[in-house]
């Protein structure tokens, strides 16, 4: 079967017999071109079903109109609701957003980067893999001299705008709030200490522990990829142990999530045995049996001021800008798994 050729500008051209360089006015609103000619070669471009050339727009001007997003996972509410409000914003400002998942792989996170700076993308926004640790790829962004935003997960030593929320301090209100209900044996389903957010979750964790003198038992302090097997799989490993723990605080919801199943199933009573606290607010927290308490990473804030962060560099290109690190304050939303003293 024959490919069919794709429509040029030159074919609108010679469908009404003006120039390529008049079509190309007309197509971008060139006050030098007449409404009746912009209206005519809109219709003809319509009829053929021309589709512009981004990439050789982006060359000849410069701009693109594009900003790639790069998120470890699209299917959990923190990315999906961050890259909603990074997709409100800057389409209020006329950019459309290409979507990539990195699915956790440095290899795949260095591919998206790749074919987005081919894509000549005005600006990157990323939240990084569990993989990656080798920043190169990403210094290849600021190389490139486009804006590099980093949100939830990024690294100190890249020297770029950064947004998220206090992970250190969240691991102090889960181990706060654990200790009030009377919890003395707290354990932490982490996430690898290689990763920024995760290493600070678990500094809190055993710097809150040592607040209350609670002793730190490494056998309570586990890394993992925060999945709902992980959490079934960790949660087996602490309920076997000698001394098991009567509280249990996962890095993630979905974690907590397997942790729940499990405990369910070994008919263990929730919170009163053992309480369980999980990470990220998503929407199955309140829904499950007990419902989990979490932290609310505040999403949405997070996806608006990346969204605003990118347009305040793209508004000011040449101009050296100071760099944003928004750190935000977490919310910790107490429901069933971890109320034990109830009002």
């Amino acid at each position: 079967m024959a490919i069919k050729k794709k429509t040029t500008i030159k074919d609108i051209a010679n469908v009404l017999n003006i120039s390529a360089a008049a079509v190309s006015k007309a197509l971008h609103n060139d006050a030098r071109i007449s409404d009746k000619t912009k209206k005519a070669v809109r219709q003809v471009a319509e009829n053929l079903n021309y589709q512009p050339n981004h990439l050789a727009s982006a060359l000849r001007s410069g701009k693109s109109k594009l900003v790639g997003v790069i998120v470890p996972k699209t299917n959990s509410n923190f990315f999906s609701s961050a890259i909603h409000n990074i997709e409100e914003g800057l389409d209020k400002e006329g950019y459309n957003v290409i979507i990539t998942q990195s699915n956790e792989s440095f290899k795949k996170e260095c591919k998206n980067i790749d074919t987005l700076l081919y894509l000549q993308v005005d600006g990157i926004i990323v939240s990084m893999a569990n993989e990656t640790v080798d920043l190169e790829y990403l210094e290849k962004v600021k190389a490139a001299g486009i804006p590099l935003i980093t949100f939830d997960r990024g690294e100190n030593d890249l020297n770029v705008d950064y947004i998220g929320i206090d992970d250190y301090n969240s691991s102090h209100l889960i181990v706060n709030h654990l200790v009030e209900q009377g919890c003395k044996r707290i354990a932490h389903i982490g996430g690898y200490k290689r990763t920024r957010i995760y290493n600070n979750r678990i500094r809190g964790y055993v710097d809150a522990l040592k607040k209350h003198n609670l002793p730190l038992d490494e056998e309570l302090l586990i890394e993992t990829n925060l999945t709902i097997e992980d959490g079934r799989e960790k949660m087996l490993q602490l309920l076997g142990l000698k001394n098991r723990p009567d509280a249990v605080y996962a890095a993630g919801d979905f974690a907590a999530l397997g942790a729940l199943q499990v405990l369910n199933e070994q008919n263990i009573k929730i919170p009163e045995e053992i309480a369980l606290v999980g990470f990220g607010d998503e929407p199955f927290t309140a829904m499950v049996t007990p419902s989990i308490t979490s932290v609310n990473q505040h999403a949405y804030k997070i996806g608006k001021i990346a969204a605003e962060t990118f347009l305040d560099h793209s508004k000011k290109p040449n101009s050296k800008q100071s760099l944003n690190k928004i750190i935000l304050e977490a919310e910790l939303v107490i429901r069933d798994s971890s109320l034990k003293k109830k009002s």
